[in-house]
Order: structure tokens, then sequence, then C-alpha cells
């Protein structure tokens, strides 16, 4: 048995500076800027999200734009195996998540738990 949910719903962003991304997003969407460097590497921002809401992140990409969405999980390899039984193909892994593609031809991510507790909009899967 493993569970899942929306972890995030991610802005691939095409732009040399994230930072003025993260600004318009953050004035766009009325959220503030809760990190303006995730991962210290200037590729992530994230802007504020209550604990039962899914991540608002923007993403440095070389790829055109787009919006993907992250499943969170706590089981990796299970989420992945139940995804592909569904018809998703594994296109790389990254860092420590999996970027899959639905037979729909829409790009998204696999990754592991991002909050302490699931909550209540949690899936559990046997």
């Amino acid at each position: 048995m493993h569970r899942s949910r929306i972890s995030a719903y991610v802005f691939d962003c095409q732009v040399d500076d994230l930072a003025e991304a993260t600004a318009f997003w953050s004035q766009a969407l009325g959220r503030t800027v809760a990190n303006p460097d995730q991962d210290g590497d200037g590729r992530y921002a994230e802007l504020a999200s209550d604990a039962d809401e899914p991540f608002l992140l923007l993403q440095r990409v070389d790829h055109a734009p787009r919006i993907h969405l992250d499943i969170e999980t706590d089981d990796l390899d299970a989420e992945v195996a139940r995804l592909e039984a569904l018809g998703a193909k594994r296109i790389a892994f990254v860092k420590r998540w999996w970027v899959m593609q639905a037979p729909t031809g829409h790009r998204f991510c696999v990754v592991r738990k991002q909050r302490a507790e699931f909550g209540p909009h949690t899936n559990t899967w046997t």
C-alpha cells in the first residue's frame, strides 16, 4: 500500500532570470514569495500556499514554457509502477524524482513526499 496526491503546480519559465517571472506570478496570483531561490541554484522559486494546498513552484527551464504538475508519494517506485500500468512512460530520473509522460503527451513529475502530513486530499493505493 502507498499514498499519493498532487504536490505542486510548476510554472516552467523559459527565462534567463527567474526573479522577474516570480514577481509577475506572485502579483498575478496574489501570493507572496515564500522562497525566491528554493535550491540555491537560481532555478526554483516558491510562492506561498497553505499547508493543505499544492505548492506553487516556478522553475527556470530551457524548453518551451508550460505548466506541469508534480505528484508526491511515500513510495516512489510503487507510484511510478502504478502510473506505468495506466500507460505513462518514464522519461528521465532527475536528482530525486521521475519525469514521466502521460498517454496524452503531458509531462509530469513523480516526487518523494514533500510535506510532513498528506492531509485529506490523499489517495491510498493497494
